[in-house]
């Protein structure tokens, strides 16, 4: 017989996890480390719904009448633009922060199905560059792995301004993953711990965004798609600077997005919800006559996209492509069942694994351990991601065609409604049953 004592409960602002901090801290004096993005709930895609066509407006035959997918980036200046098969691409993420195999199996994944992976911090490796039909090179603050011809041999260039999980900050990688391969890319001692910075060396502003717009054109023949990504947070004025510094596509990563590691206090408590930016972007190119016009500025928005539906609210509100990091890694088999018993000795479980920063994940993705590297075959890993982009892009195209449409982008917001107050605030659409939109006069 079990017993319970009278007013026996959690409090609301010291619950157990925050005891938890804050006995850690007090051990420890050191701040939490992590990966992945903020784990919080925030108002996101579920929290909007499709206006499915019933008589004002009529549903396309799903099995008979098509629904395209295809989007072209960087069609403003550049000579050769991105044209992709589907909408759906592969953020940044860093050789160092993920092992070689997991680069080639993104690369092979995103390949199969016509669209793009990025490099992110510390250069191209020769498994991506060479199993990715096309590849995007981030250029970022900490200049790690930089180089000209690297720079030529990519299919578009990536400024990187911020990202959704640590806006206005830099990034880190341990030094028990910077291997003799990885501390010759980025030009570092082999096992000490790496800092990026937070902001580009060489300029200040957006006049001298610009100028490295105008350089790198230079350096790549005017060839390359410029894109700029901004970590969300003064979207609209930020999306409009870097439009009128040059840009060909803008990048916008939510709060939602993943990081390899960075503090945890970043991750939970700077930033904004990818729902609250994507409206604010779409309104800034609007304005400035470049969204959905020929040769204007594309948007891709990342941050917490995991279904179609996600895909197709994003589009929906103003994107013309989106971005997946954290998904496309766990498509590859990161914190999968099979290795719970490995979970389980590293002190968490399958689903719950964020210490990416330690270089012990099992599954071989976010490690540079050798034999650990060893649970991922890069052709299967590739094969399980080509998978699920398909699965995002049926689903995406399912919910287009239940609206009426024959294209992704011709999704609008006039297709969506909010359940929540919050929501319909921030993406700007109607609550649900009303033409209310809170905010609006």
């Amino acid at each position: 017989m079990t017993t319970h004592t009278p007013g026996l409960r959690e409090s609301a602002t010291f619950d157990r996890d925050v005891i938890h901090e804050i006995q850690r801290a007090a051990e420890t004096g050191i701040y939490d480390i992590r990966g992945w993005g903020a784990k919080r709930k925030l108002p996101h895609f579920d929290d909007l719904l499709f206006l499915g066509a019933s008589m004002s407006r009529y549903p396309l035959e799903g099995y008979r009448e098509r629904c395209d997918t295809d989007v072209v980036l960087g069609d403003r200046h550049a000579k050769y633009p991105l044209h992709l098969d589907i909408p759906i691409t592969i953020a940044g993420m860093s050789f160092g922060a993920l092992s070689g195999r997991a680069k080639e199996a993104l690369g092979r994944g995103a390949s199969e199905v016509g669209t793009s992976t990025t490099t992110g911090d510390g250069g191209m490796t020769t498994e991506e560059r060479g199993q990715s039909k096309h590849l995007v090179y981030q250029y970022l603050p900490s200049r790690y792995g930089m180089n000209p011809d690297d720079l030529r041999k990519a299919d578009a260039i990536e400024i990187v301004l911020g990202q959704g999980a640590k806006p206005g900050g830099g990034g880190m990688l341990l030094g028990q993953k910077i291997t003799d391969r990885v501390a010759g890319m980025r030009t570092l001692p082999v096992g000490v711990d790496q800092r990026s910075a937070c902001r580009h060396p060489d300029w200040t502003g957006p006049d001298d965004l610009a100028i490295k717009i105008i350089e790198l054109r230079e350096i790549t023949g005017w060839e390359k798609p410029i894109y700029v990504k901004v970590g969300a947070t003064r979207t609209y004025y930020d999306v409009k600077l870097a439009v009128k510094a040059g840009a060909d596509v803008i990048v916008v990563d939510g709060m939602q997005g993943g990081t390899a590691a960075t503090q945890d206090v970043f991750i939970e408590h700077v930033g904004i919800p990818t729902l609250a930016a994507i409206p604010q972007a779409a309104q800034a190119l609007q304005e400035l006559g470049v969204h959905r016009t020929p040769g204007g500025v594309q948007l891709v928005v990342s941050g917490g996209i995991r279904s179609g539906a996600d895909v197709a609210k994003a589009m929906a509100l103003g994107a013309d492509a989106v971005a997946i990091g954290t998904a496309a890694l766990i498509a590859l088999g990161d914190n999968h069942p099979r290795f719970q018993q490995q979970y389980e000795a590293l002190g968490s479980a399958a689903g719950f694994y964020d210490d990416f920063q330690a270089g012990l994940d099992p599954a071989g993705i976010t490690t540079q351990d050798p034999e650990l590297q060893k649970n991922l075959d890069p052709v299967d890993g590739g094969r399980r991601l080509a998978n699920y982009l398909r699965v995002l892009t049926m689903e995406a195209q399912t919910l287009a065609r239940a609206c009426g449409k024959s294209h992704l982008r011709n999704l609008e917001p006039q297709d969506l409604v909010a359940l929540t107050v919050e929501a319909s605030a921030m993406a700007q659409v109607p609550l649900a049953g009303t033409n209310w939109i809170p905010g609006r006069i």
